[in-house]
């Protein structure tokens, strides 16, 4: 393992036989076994990464669960609930290694977080200072935000905030996301660009930095983490995680900011003391 602090904070493990969630986008047809994931850290010098429960397994977390026993040094997990899951549910995640809750709304109605369910299980994940993971396109991220932060929870935005595609850095949505950097709880993943391509790699890659440039410019490497977003689900022909690591230079030229997103900004969110 690495000495060096660095962390990859968004990856999948699931195995194709799984038994998967009823309402579901795509069913994998191959497996991502923990071993694969660990020697692509290895060969990539990451000393951490952090297991995003796939939405097509629903809020059966088991296997993932499994995986964190075996590792719990090295890897930390963020789960799928219902807001229906009490305290005592999320302390024993929470001594798992579980450090945060997905919610995958693509393709999904938005939830109403205004709710006094949705607060008072917020206030749960605050009370562990976890935080919310949303998953949802750019122009549907303010109102969700805004509802998060009531609570006082952290708030982490996947993938960009899934600008749309035609748009890339002039989506209205993704401005207003810019705009949650002043709140000082909203951190964004600069990951799985070509999830938000529409164009010839060409003009997604420049698309990508464009939007990089803003959130680093609106969020500085505080709020910034990196992730893979391994093994690229229904994106296999356009990513591996060598490309995928790689982009990150082009979106962070600056080698103290990348380490500063790789290193102490991903530690402190995802709860990874160092030394370890």
């Amino acid at each position: 393992m690495t000495a060096t602090l660095s962390v990859d904070t968004h990856a999948h493990v699931f195995l194709r036989q799984m038994p998967l969630a009823a309402a579901r986008r795509y069913a994998p047809d191959f497996d991502a076994t923990p071993g694969e994931y660990l020697d692509l850290l290895d060969m990539h010098a990451h000393s951490h990464g952090v297991l995003v429960q796939p939405s097509f397994l629903g809020c059966d977390n088991s296997y993932l669960l499994s995986v964190l026993r075996q590792h719990p040094r090295r890897l930390r997990g963020v789960v799928v609930l219902e807001p229906t899951a009490t305290e005592a549910e999320l302390a024993a995640l929470a001594a798992q290694g579980v450090v945060g809750v997905r919610l995958n709304l693509v393709g999904l109605p938005l939830p109403d977080l205004r709710q006094p369910s949705w607060q008072a299980f917020l206030a749960r994940i605050r009370a562990l200072d976890w935080h919310l993971e949303l998953h949802r396109r750019a122009a549907d991220l303010s109102a969700l935000i805004t509802a998060a932060a009531a609570s006082g929870c952290r708030v982490v935005i996947d993938h960009f905030g899934r600008p749309d595609a035609s748009l890339g850095g002039k989506d209205p949505g993704f401005a207003a996301l810019l705009r949650h950097a002043d709140a000082g709880r909203v951190w964004v993943k600069l990951s799985a660009a070509y999830r938000n391509a529409g164009d010839p790699p060409q003009v997604a890659a420049a698309a990508a930095r464009d939007c990089a440039r803003q959130l680093l410019a609106a969020f500085g490497p505080q709020r910034l983490v990196w992730g893979s977003d391994w093994p690229h689900t229904q994106h296999q022909h356009l990513a591996s995680y060598g490309a995928s690591l790689a982009a990150l230079g082009d979106w962070v030229p600056d080698a103290a900011q990348r380490q500063q997103i790789l290193g102490a900004t991903a530690a402190e969110l995802f709860r990874i003391p160092f030394p370890y």
